[in-house]
């Protein structure tokens, strides 16, 4: 890769395209390249196939995705002050880096990749969690995604793996667990971004299930967490009143003075399961 080998140092691309990162856009640069080719490796880069970034800014881990030996990586980043810089990679890793100019909240992914892409991202701050839940709740499933390796706030990562019972189970840790095994890899220290955000963050690794945990409807799983986790320090016969309450509890073979952070998934389950047909 005698081109590759010509890149700047990303400090320097930074610098030559004026590229500040922009607080409205979530935008922290991730400039250790030593990090960023972890990151590649956590995500199976050293396998090949095609990788879905999104948010690449000035291709940190773009590059490092191609160095470990990425096939191809496709990349949406919706700021089109980071274009130059990307299409200066893609100038040294030929044909091997699509560059899409858009929105990723507004992407068709399942249409414009190969079943079986990996997702690895440094995720704007701002919309990693909205992405999540998108990638998580596809009709398709299993998704068009065969892993994703991703990085988000050090908490949201706690919420993402939460354990019933534990401080930061919610919602987000049931929709995700529901269809997912999700890991947390290692932290990142906020020294290793500029700007430094003002939290630690984390790498997270999840693979799709093929069959949910347990069985259930995902839009009355996602009506059911809603309510629950909506008044997470209230009874189950109080804060699911709206789907049914006590009735909906007992139906469901669960104890309606319980708690939501004290139900695991397969009895979120049962609660989606008897919402359904609870008259």
């Amino acid at each position: 890769m005698p081109e590759a080998d010509k890149l700047p140092p990303l400090r320097d691309v930074i610098a030559a395209h004026g590229l500040a990162a922009k607080k409205s856009l979530g935008q922290n640069f991730l400039l250790d390249l030593n990090l960023t080719r972890r990151i590649a490796r956590a995500a199976g880069a050293n396998e090949g196939g095609t990788f879905y970034e999104v948010g690449p800014g000035p291709g940190g881990l773009t590059r490092s995705l191609l160095a470990e030996g990425a096939d191809k990586v496709i990349a949406v980043e919706r700021d089109a002050r980071c274009l130059p810089a990307l299409e200066e990679i893609a100038r040294a890793w030929p044909g091997k880096l699509d560059i899409i100019s858009a929105d990723a909240m507004a992407m068709d992914e399942a249409a414009l990749l190969p079943q079986g892409a990996r997702i690895a991202a440094n995720l704007p701050y701002n919309v990693g969690t909205a992405l999540l839940i998108r990638w998580l709740t596809t009709a398709q499933w299993p998704p068009f995604w065969q892993s994703a390796t991703l990085m988000f706030q050090k908490e949201v990562a706690q919420r993402i793996t939460a354990r019933p019972g534990t401080e930061h189970y919610g919602r987000l840790s049931v929709l995700t667990q529901w269809r997912a095994q999700p890991k947390i890899l290692f932290d990142v220290n906020r020294s290793a971004f500029v700007p430094p955000p003002s939290v630690t963050s984390a790498i997270v690794r999840l693979e799709p299930r093929g069959e949910p945990l347990a069985p259930a409807r995902l839009q009355s799983l996602e009506a059911v967490t809603a309510a629950a986790f909506g008044q997470r320090r209230k009874m189950l016969r109080q804060s699911l009143k709206p789907l049914g309450g006590e009735a909906l509890a007992e139906k469901a073979g669960i104890d309606p003075t319980a708690r939501p952070e004290d139900l695991t998934i397969e009895q979120f389950s049962a609660l989606a399961r008897a919402s359904v047909d609870k008259t």
